[in-house]
């Protein structure tokens, strides 16, 4: 008998979701509109603090588009951006018609490394071509340094949009991920810690800033009785179903931190006697992490030759979904003949760095299956 699939991270609905969602229906709001949407901009509003302004898009991806938009972002310019992290962080730059300017790594939160950035700003600068924007990243819910990343956006007088796509939740210094930045960036995709089954928001402490995102995402019809659009607009707008599963998710959110922070707990406690491996934590108190992913690195050397790459293939064997970390964006074959700047801290970390099973509905049978599959591959 085949064993049934533990996934990497999948969607947990709480229950409430079928309730925003029928209401939608029963008043005929399926629309990019509606009570839903408005109401769940308002949630996560609330929950974020900061007085922030939420625009709810149709992707995490859209919002980093219209972010870069807002930030006046233009084709010929260049925008810096973390090496480290999913390919959406990147793909809204080309979108424009600007040029990626890729930074590596630190190893305390596998962020952005300020050194690095501030490296490549200056030298940038030296070139004659001043960044437009900073596309900084909390890599699987881990916040970055964020002290010292607005600091240096402050220094040189260039924004920062804060991709907090997999780090709703987490905070830095008791501040929630998503509202250090000038523009901050939220996804609601299938595989985050809440879903809408695909979303999105920007967030912003300036409504105008919103305002102008929403015009942008409904396709920029100007304020007339016919329609009239004199800059040109996107369908980026979330749809009111969408929005409802959003609500409900957003009364179960708290739980799901708290079952991910859970699975990260098991994972420390299985690896704690192995030498091989390390996992992947928050550098000390000011560091709060949602755990979106729990992550581990594999020492070959200390792991008689063992990789990264074998445990992965020995947890599918067991139909047990792993993944390497994000491969760095300036190894990618379609951004690799852009600028680069820093050291191999990426480089090596995509080597050794493996992503484990850390869903918020995993059961006690599939952290068994997963604990017995790792013992027995050590």
């Amino acid at each position: 008998m085949e064993l049934s699939k533990i996934w990497l991270s999948s969607p947990h609905m709480g229950g409430n979701e079928q309730v925003y969602v029928k209401e939608a229906f029963d008043t005929n709001w399926i629309a990019p509109l509606g009570p839903n949407v408005n109401g769940f901009e308002k949630d996560i509003e609330s929950y974020l603090k900061n007085n922030v302004h939420v625009g709810a898009l149709s992707s995490g991806t859209a919002a980093l588009h219209v972010g870069l938009i807002l930030l006046g972002v233009q084709a010929g310019d260049e925008v810096i951006c973390q090496s480290m992290t999913f390919s959406a962080s990147a793909n809204p730059i080309m979108y424009l018609g600007a040029t990626p300017v890729f930074v590596d790594s630190e190893y305390d939160t596998w962020n952005i490394c300020p050194n690095a950035l501030e490296g490549a700003i200056k030298d940038r600068i030296a070139k004659g071509k001043k960044p437009k924007a900073i596309v900084a990243v909390h890599l699987y819910g881990m916040p970055y340094k964020a002290d010292e990343i607005v600091a240096i956006s402050r220094k040189y007088d260039i924004p920062v949009i804060e991709d907090s796509a997999e780090a709703l939740g987490s905070t830095y210094k008791g501040q929630k991920c998503g509202t250090f930045g000038d523009i901050g960036v939220l996804s609601f995709n299938g595989n985050k810690i809440i879903t809408t089954s695909g979303g999105g928001a920007i967030v912003t402490a300036k409504k105008e800033w919103k305002d102008k995102a929403i015009f942008l995402s409904t396709q920029a019809r100007d304020n007339a009785p016919h329609y009239q659009h004199s800059e040109v607009g996107y369908n980026y707008r979330m749809s009111n179903i969408c929005a409802g599963i959003g609500r409900g998710q957003m009364e179960v959110l708290d739980s799901h931190i708290e079952n991910r922070r859970g699975m990260h707990a098991f994972y420390t406690e299985l690896f704690k006697d192995n030498d091989a491996v390390s996992v992947f934590k928050e550098p000390n108190s000011d560091y709060f992490s949602n755990h979106w992913l729990s992550a581990i690195l594999v020492s070959p050397e200390k792991a008689g030759g063992k990789t990264r790459e074998d445990l992965r293939i020995a947890l599918e064997k067991k139909n047990i979904e792993s993944r390497p970390l994000w491969k760095p964006m300036h190894m990618q074959p379609v951004f690799e003949k852009f600028p680069f700047y820093g050291g191999s801290v990426s480089e090596e970390l995509f080597e050794n760095g493996l992503c484990l099973p850390s869903g918020s509905n995993l059961t006690e049978e599939d952290r068994l299956r997963i604990k017995e599959t790792v013992l027995s591959f050590f």
